[in-house]
């Protein structure tokens, strides 16, 4: 499930990207087809362990050019291994909301970012969050959950406090936000109860087949209800 627009976030041959908080590695697998060397960092070692079992399969697999590198980096958002400067593009999907010092985060994406590069910043959008938590206490009180709910504007002020230049945004997976909505209805951990289960296999099948019936109400329920929101900022040349 991509979230980032790859037509507003041109990634290829040469480019060096860092995909900051990975997770399971969807952004960094599309990243690497694309022919860009690509990091995928990351504090969960379990996570980062089946990552690179991915980027193997892949080299084996033919799935990204031969001359694409792919890696795995353990550590800390706040403090990251990298020289200044270090990556033509930054992902950072669902990343934020889980941090308590987000604007000290944000000021270290902005340090390995070259000038003039871009960095796509995802969060979890304002009006479906807002119901997830009303809905669910467990939801965003256990532990290395979501601990704030952005605005747009308000993630686009701390990034531009930050130092970067905002640009386009647009929202995503508004499918996928009741989902969430019933998991927080019948409890998170309810995978088996019907209705989410009815609804999981129902997204399962919508990613696998991509109907152009659903394809077309996202598109039109995205701006109210898509579940994320993604900016895309610059970094100014002369930072």
């Amino acid at each position: 499930m991509i979230t980032v627009d790859f037509n507003l976030f041109p990634v290829g041959p040469g480019d060096r990207v860092l995909d900051l908080g990975c997770g399971g590695g969807r952004h960094a697998f599309e990243v690497y087809r694309r022919g860009a060397d690509i990091t995928a960092f990351d504090q969960n070692v379990a996570d980062l362990a089946e990552v690179e079992t991915m980027f193997a399969a892949m080299r084996q697999e033919g799935e990204a050019p031969e001359e694409a590198r792919a890696e795995t980096v353990k550590g800390d958002a706040l403090d990251m291994p990298f020289d200044d400067g270090s990556f033509d593009r930054v992902v950072a999907a669902e990343i934020f909301e889980h941090v308590p010092h987000d604007t000290a985060a944000m000021a270290e994406l902005f340090r390995v970012l070259r000038p003039g590069g871009i960095a796509a910043v995802t969060v979890p959008s304002f009006l479906p969050e807002r119901l997830c938590w009303a809905l669910s206490e467990e939801y965003h009180t256990n532990e290395g959950g979501h601990i704030r709910i952005y605005t747009r504007a308000e993630l686009e002020a701390k990034l531009k406090a930050t130092g970067f230049e905002v640009g386009p945004h647009h929202h995503a997976h508004a499918l996928h936000a009741p989902y969430w909505w019933i998991k927080c209805a019948v409890g998170t951990g309810n995978d088996d109860h019907p209705l989410a289960r009815a609804y999981h296999e129902m997204l399962v099948w919508d990613m696998l087949k991509a109907p152009k019936a659903t394809r077309v109400a996202e598109r039109l329920l995205n701006p109210v209800i898509g579940k994320s929101v993604v900016v895309y900022v610059r970094k100014p040349h002369a930072a």
